[in-house]
């Protein structure tokens, strides 16, 4: 009895576990479907992304395959990208829309019907989902785009999902079925996730495109100055050439304004002679300077002449006016500008540009050229006398300001020494008396605990013990208090020797260059005023490109004029040892090094023998002679490079040949 319960209960439970298994699998299938419908999304999403990131702003591909895969995905038979702008849209994309349909309206803006489907998205800025457009007003009441798209393409249900930038419309992405068929919210959502890629994609877009002008703008602005600056320079340099100016003016604003030609004519009396050209054959140069021209409507500079203000032709081969035939027929010209050159209203010349092409000049290049024409002006009212001015007053200025330089680091050099002598000098007259005083205070006071210790043990009268307790309570604390001052005294010591080490002023930019330049004037000047006679031969090989370093600039000086120095005074006694035949050389060198910068200084002069190399940066330590030097300098610029700056400094030598400090200096200071 009890089996055949057994089986009827298995009997029983069999059927409910048959239905678990169709319930599992059917989980499972709609999983996998699911998975796979989630693996799509991405892979279209990835596939947007990655059209967006190569694209290099080029808006059509990626709308292209946002529409293509929203289309797809969504299981709809066609789909358009709209653009909006001032209520009008613009249709950007197509997906498989017949060729009926994209013929008549690709690049066809229209306003769209209040009551269609787009209508209301670009109305509401929400998501417009309906699921037969026969059935809205826009369709009865026969609107063009709408029946287009119902009786050409086939729609009937639709969403559109707008596309926001900051909350306002700037595009839609529109789905059709054709047929009645709802989509789902999933399938919704998809969309609006394509239309926020769209959105990103245009900003991406709209950012590059400024960025792009920006960079443009910017690169024709450094340009213009860099041709301007160009300009200057030979203005500067070109005292008694003239010509040099106005042929570096002229090429300068052809090629700046993208002409193939350009001309300057100068004022003779009531006529205009050509004086400098630029890209002319040389038979209209020929011609142009054997004709003057006068002011009149026949050519460009005449006209300018006429008017005095800047002008341009179109084209001066259909220009009525226009009489100066061989521009047309030898130079090939049709657009032409010209400018004025104007010294306090007075008329002095014309600068004139031409091209082989019809294309008017912009208005920043017509500032361009005058800004050429005003250069003109003063090269051609100064030029003779500006350079020898300039050059006569930049001499002596920095001559002057060379000497007061000179003079001041001279000063701080001579103070500095005079600093280290006295901080050595108090360092071993006060020092160790200090130490004595501290250490004997202290063992005194030790002295007066183990006196009260003893005089505990004898017999006293209430009174001379109460006496004996106060003297020895008051040496006690006198001896403290010599304590106390003694370690302030040593502090006062040990601040003033740190303080002769340590330089002054401004952590900055320092341009390396420039430093070493000036160092190296300043040295070899002081050494020439100091001693008479002194003579030595200075080399430079400073790399352009070292650049800008963060330092102290006056104790990187103080440092550069110590080594340098120190060169003139190794390589004068390697002179008084050899004779005359030997020539006194020192050079300075520079590096980039990336992320560092290196200085090298380099003398010819008597070396370093072995055993005094390794103290050469201790304190104190000299070999000059008694009272030329105090053993200072070489320890204050290791401290300076290393401590100061995070750099390092390094000797190389070989006694009686040569010796070389190499300096290596971070670029940024952290």
């Amino acid at each position: 009895m009890a089996k055949r319960a057994l089986k009827a209960r298995k009997r029983a439970k069999a059927p409910k576990s048959a239905e678990v298994d169709r319930d599992v699998k059917s989980n499972l299938k709609k999983l996998k479907r699911e998975l796979a419908e989630a693996l799509q999304r991405q892979a279209a999403a990835t596939e947007v992304l990655e059209i967006i990131s190569h694209g290099g702003g080029d808006l059509e591909p990626v709308f292209q395959k946002l529409l293509e895969n929203a289309t797809r995905l969504c299981g709809a038979g066609f789909g358009i990208m709209n653009l909006f702008s001032g209520g009008i849209v613009r249709q950007a994309a197509f997906y498989n829309l017949p060729p009926s349909y994209t013929e008549v309206w690709r690049d066809r803006p229209y306003r769209p019907h209040p009551e269609s489907v787009m209508g209301t998205v670009a109305r509401l800025k929400q998501t417009v989902h309906v699921d037969d457009i026969r059935t809205r007003p826009a369709y009865r009441q026969g609107d063009t785009v709408v029946v287009a798209l119902s009786d050409t393409a086939g729609a009937r249900s639709y969403v559109g999902v707008p596309m926001l930038r900051e909350g306002e419309l700037i595009g839609m992405i529109s789905i059709y079925r054709q047929e009645v068929r709802p989509f789902s919210p999933r399938q919704v959502e998809l969309i609006k996730n394509f239309a926020s890629q769209a959105v990103i994609a245009i900003e991406n877009t709209r950012l590059l495109t400024e960025l792009r002008q920006r960079t443009d703008d910017l690169s024709v602005s450094l340009q213009q100055q860099t041709a301007t600056a160009d300009v200057l320079k030979v203005i500067s340099r070109s005292a008694f050439d003239l010509q040099t100016v106005l042929d570096t003016l002229v090429s300068s604003a052809a090629r700046m304004c993208e002409a193939e030609m350009a001309f300057i004519h100068r004022r003779e009396g009531e006529q205009y002679r050509a004086a400098a050209t630029f890209g002319f054959a040389p038979e209209f140069w020929a011609f142009m300077q054997s004709h003057p021209i006068s002011p009149g409507r026949g050519s460009i500079a005449g006209r300018v002449a006429l008017e005095r203000h800047a002008i341009q032709i179109a084209d001066v081969a259909v220009d009525p006016e226009y009489t100066l035939s061989q521009a047309t027929s030898i130079a090939r010209q049709h657009t032409t500008l010209g400018v004025p050159l104007l010294r306090e209203e007075e008329l002095i010349g014309v600068i004139v540009l031409a091209r082989q092409r019809v294309e008017l000049f912009t208005e920043k290049q017509i500032a361009l050229v005058t800004t050429f024409a005003d250069q003109a002006v003063i090269a051609i009212e100064n030029v003779r006398l500006f350079d020898e001015v300039q050059a006569r007053t930049l001499e002596l200025a920095s001559s002057l300001e060379e000497l007061r330089t000179a003079q001041d680091r001279l000063v701080q050099t001579e103070k500095l020494a005079s600093l280290g002598q006295l901080t050595a000098g108090i360092a071993h007259e006060i020092k160790n008396p200090l130490n004595f005083v501290n250490n004997f205070s202290g063992l005194s006071a030790e002295l007066v605990g183990e006196m009260n210790d003893v005089l505990a043990e004898a017999t006293f009268d209430e009174k001379t013990r109460g006496e004996l307790d106060e003297i020895a309570q008051m040496l006690k604390t006198n001896l403290e208090k010599v304590v106390q001052h003694g370690k302030r005294a040593d502090s006062i010591v040990k601040n003033m020797l740190l303080h002769s080490r340590q330089g002054s002023g401004e952590l900055r930019p320092v341009d390396i260059n420039a430093i070493v330049d000036e160092s190296l004037n300043l040295a070899y000047h002081g050494a020439r005023a100091e001693k008479t006679g002194f003579s030595i031969a200075l080399q430079r090989d400073l790399d352009p490109s070292v650049g800008m370093a963060d330092g102290y600039p006056q104790e990187i000086t103080r440092v550069l004029l110590n080594l340098i120095s120190n060169g003139f005074y190794a390589t004068t006694k390697r002179k008084v040892e050899a004779g005359d035949g030997f020539e006194p050389m020192l050079s300075a060198t520079t590096k980039n090094l990336g992320d560092k910068v290196e200085i090298r200084i380099r003398d010819n002069g008597t070396g370093i023998p072995e055993e005094v190399k390794e103290k050469i940066f201790n304190p104190f330590f000299t070999t000059k002679p008694s009272g030329e030097g105090t053993g200072l300098g070489l320890s204050m610029s290791h401290d300076i490079i290393v401590k100061r700056h995070g750099g390092s400094i390094d000797v190389e030598t070989e006694p009686g040949l040569f010796t070389e400090f190499k300096i290596v200096l971070p670029r940024t200071q952290r």
